[in-house]
């Protein structure tokens, strides 16, 4: 029993880490900007109803996380498709937040939990109010940051924030772990007509970093989101997630005050 066990609370830890990741992504929307002729993200003033983002986030344990990410603002719906390495080689784990529940499934869920997915019971954000903020975002609201580096490059915008002494933690630690002292880099991209085409958040301290980079490969693209059907479906309780968490399964650092970024409370 004790093999059947361990694989159980890695596939889980293997969710929990993407579930949670997912969560950063619209908290932090790098941007390598090529410079190109033209700007295939142009929105012209209008929201987008949808976005394609393709995320990254590497840690200083030399672990790499990628993720292809479906957003539709409209219908408020979230698919993404991880690639979480998992000893030797990657694992594929599939996530899904439509209204009020987050389904995740990994090709061995069945043998492991029974059902191919599980689904967790937590509330979604209204993703249209971020899309009003992906058309251009407000650089001159953004405070709490002594420096601000700005990089051109053809119709490329670069902003560079970065601010020291800032309050940072581990993913799913507990309430009762101080948070430790570092420091917090982050970049916002925008393209011709100031639409945000990319953002890199980086995190430190003394032992540790994690960088989160998300870059928008397109806008308005259709795409269908659907929830799987309730026979597939294995219903766990929202604190199930912190639980696995707490495992510790990949050392990923983040902002203890991560719902205040941009602002001046941020240690």
């Amino acid at each position: 029993m004790a093999a059947p066990k361990k694989a159980w609370f890695t596939l889980l830890g293997v969710v929990a880490t993407a579930l949670t990741i997912l969560g950063l992504v619209l908290a932090a929307t790098d941007p390598n900007p090529s410079g190109i002729a033209k700007d295939p993200l142009a929105l012209n003033g209008y929201p987008p109803k949808t976005a394609q983002l393709a995320l990254t986030v590497t840690t200083g344990d030399g672990i790499s996380i990628h993720a292809n990410v479906d957003v539709d603002f409209i219908t408020n719906k979230i698919e993404a498709t991880f690639v979480v390495p998992l000893v030797l080689a990657g694992i594929s784990v599939d996530v899904r937040l439509i209204g009020g529940e987050i389904y995740a499934s990994t090709p061995n869920f069945t043998a492991t939990v029974g059902k191919p997915w599980i689904a967790l019971r937590d509330s979604l954000p209204e993703l249209y109010n971020y899309s009003l903020e992906m058309v251009k975002p407000d650089i001159a609201l953004i405070s709490g940051f002594p420096s601000d580096v700005v990089t051109k490059n053809g119709y490329f915008v670069t902003h560079d924030f970065r601010r020291d002494n800032v309050a940072v933690t581990q993913l799913g630690a507990s309430s009762s772990t101080l948070p430790k002292v570092g420091s917090l880099d982050w970049s916002i991209t925008t393209g011709k007509q100031g639409e945000v085409t990319a953002s890199t958040l980086s995190v430190a301290e003394r032992h540790q970093h994690t960088t989160l980079s998300v870059t928008v490969l397109s806008y308005n693209q259709p795409m269908h989101i659907f929830a799987p059907s309730p026979a597939q479906v294995k219903i766990e309780s929202s604190s199930y997630l912190t639980g696995l968490l707490g495992k510790g399964m990949f050392s990923v650092l983040i902002p203890a005050n991560l719902s205040h970024l941009g602002s001046t409370n941020l240690s």
